[in-house]
């Protein structure tokens, strides 16, 4: 995007440990609040003009940057980006296939029994990364993510996802606090873009259903699944990403 003349600032909350202040390898429900921090940032940089700050979202990220556009009035448009609702997908599981107070009440014994025992240990048991070595009956998400964290395309010796993967019990406020309850209170403009093939799209889909006004679209990628939006230039929509925020910046 800088490429197309657009000032940017980058983060990434996949490499918590290079910033020296995450330790626990923690991630929560309301990360969209480090958005609103680089929105405080921006605002009063000389350079910046704080009537045309717009945000991209990617995966997770995409999720709580549409959450901060709901809170933030100051975002003025907003791109997700093969987009996860992380609250959703804790809570109800995959494809909501795991939505029923039981469902809901073993995953909180489990992780409130491991917060015992972190605390018993004095460490943080860690959920895992990317499956390593890949089953050959892994589902094709799985296999998806594989190509990109453990292959040169993603892999990090610093990514969680690469390697340990989160604090375990980092999942249990997800289950509580849902983001998005408000999506459809949001007046700024909004482009959901999402890979036609990725397992992941009802998600872009379904907070698409939840927006209003004629400033929201929904891109669907053919034939692309959701690691492809991470990294394949010859996919990811630049030019469309650039005319939106020309047209609402």
């Amino acid at each position: 995007m800088e490429e197309k003349l657009i000032m940017t600032e980058e983060w990434d909350k996949t490499f918590p440990e290079s910033r020296k202040v995450n330790h626990r390898k923690v991630t929560f429900h309301n990360r969209y609040g480090i958005t609103l921090a680089a929105v405080d940032f921006l605002s009063v940089q000389e350079n910046v003009d704080p009537e045309r700050i717009g945000i991209i979202g990617i995966c997770g990220w995409g999720g709580m940057a549409l959450n901060a556009a709901a809170i933030d009035t100051r975002i003025k448009a907003s791109v997700t980006s093969t987009m996860y609702d992380m609250t959703r997908v804790n809570a109800k599981g995959y494809f909501d296939d795991e939505d029923s107070e039981e469902d809901r009440h073993k995953k909180r014994a489990a992780l409130n029994a491991q917060r015992t025992e972190d605390y018993k240990n004095g460490t943080y048991a860690l959920a895992g990364g990317v499956v390593d070595p890949l089953p050959d009956d892994a589902p094709f998400f799985v296999k998806d993510y594989y190509d990109y964290y453990k292959t040169d395309r993603g892999y990090h010796p610093r990514s969680l996802n690469s390697n340990g993967g989160w604090n375990v019990t980092s999942t249990l406020s997800f289950l509580n606090m849902p983001i998005l309850q408000y999506a459809n209170e949001i007046r700024s403009a909004a482009l959901l873009i999402h890979g036609e093939k990725a397992h992941s799209c009802y998600f872009s889909r379904d907070a698409y259903a939840m927006l209003t006004g004629d400033n929201k679209e929904l891109m669907i990628i053919p034939g692309a699944v959701h690691t492809d939006l991470y990294d394949r230039t010859d996919i990811i929509p630049f030019d469309k990403i650039t005319d939106f925020f020309k047209k609402y910046l």
